[in-house]
């Protein structure tokens, strides 16, 4: 485990790229390591990323239970294309089958209250269970995707999953860079982006957004402007941004 101030010659890699960001990753901490990705299309590039690197690393998404069947589709088409496992977490049965006995099935739509309970069950504690006994994780986080993530860092110490390192080798991509790569390397993705969505979530929390609207746009659109686009899962994007190596 790399403490803070050993990380803090890496503020220099910020603008290399994120092939030699990756395989610095795997080199240190595998197999400790994992890349955690929903299947968008930052995480499709990742995943071609390393197979073209030959560092194969452990997988894993999040099935909430409420995916839509264009995500699974790509999860079968990255699996077969390149041949790796994914770890799959879903939430605890007894928790969502309380929630929805209480509070009912598309509780969400009543509050941001509401709405961040069912994130946390359904998204936020599988994810603890799928960081359990690593040292580092890879995201497909980028500055571009929210006003919330803009100071986001290539490496973090993630503070909210036990001060492992967290590692976001796009974060400084656009949105073009990213589709710029998917269609050089004809990596598979999902049918959902053709059809207006940049940012794919649960099926009953998402929608298709318009050319002028921002691509969070279709997360939670009936909450507005009342909170953060983000679902608890990178909390640390929810509050003040903090350095990526602070103490």
């Amino acid at each position: 485990m790399y403490a803070t101030s050993e990380l803090s010659f890496l503020n220099g890699i910020e603008t290399r790229p994120p092939e030699q960001l990756l395989a610095w990753a795997v080199d240190n901490f595998a197999p400790n390591i994992a890349l955690g990705t929903s299947f968008a299309a930052e995480g499709v590039v990742l995943i071609d990323m390393l197979a073209r690197l030959g560092k194969p690393i452990r997988v894993f998404t999040l099935d909430t239970g409420r995916l839509m069947q264009e995500t699974y589709a790509v999860m079968d088409a990255i699996r077969e294309r390149y041949g790796v496992s994914i770890d799959v977490f879903f939430p605890r049965t007894e928790a969502v089958e309380a929630m929805t006995r209480e509070q009912g099935v598309n509780l969400f739509y009543r509050s941001v209250e509401a709405r961040r309970h069912c994130c946390a069950i359904r998204k936020v504690e599988p994810l603890g269970r799928a960081l359990a006994g690593l040292d580092a994780w890879i995201t497909g986080l980028r500055r571009e995707q929210a006003e919330t993530r803009n100071e986001l860092h290539k490496i973090e110490i993630d503070r909210d999953h036990g001060d492992i390192v967290k590692v976001n080798p796009l974060a400084d991509w656009s949105w073009d860079q990213v589709w710029s790569y998917i269609r050089a390397h004809d990596v598979p993705y999902n049918a959902l982006h053709d059809r207006g969505y940049p940012s794919i979530g649960c099926a009953p929390c998402t929608r298709a957004v318009g050319p002028d609207e921002d691509h969070r746009a279709g997360r939670w659109w009936w909450e507005q402007d009342e909170a953060p686009k983000e679902c608890g899962l990178h909390p640390g994007y929810q509050r003040r941004p903090r350095s990526a190596v602070s103490d």
